[in-house]
């Protein structure tokens, strides 16, 4: 895949590897290790973006946090975005960084030249690897502009990792210029929940990969074992399958709550189900399995 605004980077701004014991590493209160584990491949994927972000409040304030997945020369897939109420663009910002930026980015050198190291190191003991790129590390004006100066960024810090020896996941923390350039004090704490902040992504994205996959499982068995359903009523059954309540039915997907419930009653009216259990046991259950009980 060509992206038509990259050229080769320059040299990066400063890469390292993370030391398997950091010398200073802060005391995380249990509650917020739980709150974070607790966002782990959750409907709203970029929840723990969001919990990363409070995560290193504490101690370094970060605006806005955005996880990657680089796999091969193509371009990169957002896997998660947070904001503390910076700008409701970043969405937009990321998606122009994935569509014209990815190569002009320093940590695709780091990411080049530590592939070999990475693929040796163990699960247990990833080779994770820390970029910082400032603002004025960029070169190429627009890509400055739109992912540094639009969103008031000073700099950005990648904690990188490679998982199953095949994609990079890039967990980027982008400091506001109301802080400033972080301190050494400061990079050293990010550094030693670095080794946190990368099992619980890992763990983050093989909970999205297997949903995704189960989803469109569901779907699809869906759209071969029952009645044809509207594009509308696709949407709520796939807000079922997500696990999420009415309420939240309701705010995704712009409906009242009574609007919501008569919708869920519909599906399950017509389906022939009683409820949200008895939907995933009859999408779950084998083609020519019997008799599927469907109440």
């Amino acid at each position: 895949m060509t992206c038509p605004d990259c050229s080769p980077t320059s040299a990066p701004a400063g890469h390292w590897v993370c030391p398997a014991n950091p010398a200073a590493s802060p005391e995380v209160p249990l509650w917020q290790v739980a709150a974070l584990m607790g966002k782990l491949g959750a409907s709203d994927r970029h929840a723990v973006a969001e919990e990363i972000l409070r995560l290193l409040a504490t101690w370094v304030p970060m605006a806005q946090c955005t996880i990657f997945s680089f796999e091969g020369a193509g371009r990169p897939r957002t896997l998660a975005v947070g904001d503390r109420a910076r700008t409701r663009a970043l969405p937009d910002i990321s998606q122009a960084y994935v569509q014209r930026f990815y190569r002009l980015d320093g940590a695709q050198l780091a990411m080049q030249a530590h592939h070999q190291a990475a693929l040796k190191a163990s699960p247990q003991q990833p080779h994770i690897v820390l970029h910082r790129q400032a603002a004025h590390d960029v070169q190429h004006p627009d890509y400055r502009q739109i992912c540094y100066e639009w969103p008031r960024v000073a700099e950005r810090l990648a904690i990188l990792s490679l998982h199953e020896g095949r994609r990079w996941l890039s967990v980027n923390l982008y400091r506001g210029l109301e802080h400033g350039l972080m301190t050494e004090p400061e990079l050293a704490t990010v550094q030693a929940l670095a080794p946190l902040i990368v099992q619980a992504v890992r763990l983050h994205y093989t909970g999205q990969v297997l949903s995704g996959d189960l989803m469109a499982l569901l779907l699809d068995r869906l759209a071969l074992r029952g009645p044809a359903l509207s594009p509308r009523e696709l949407d709520v059954v796939r807000a079922l399958l997500q696990g999420l309540s009415t309420e939240q039915l309701a705010e995704r997907l712009g409906l009242t709550l009574a609007s919501a419930q008569t919708y869920t009653k519909r599906i399950y009216r017509k389906l022939g189900v009683a409820g949200h259990k008895a939907l995933v046991a009859w999408l779950l259950a084998p083609e020519g399995a019997g008799s599927v009980p469907k109440r």
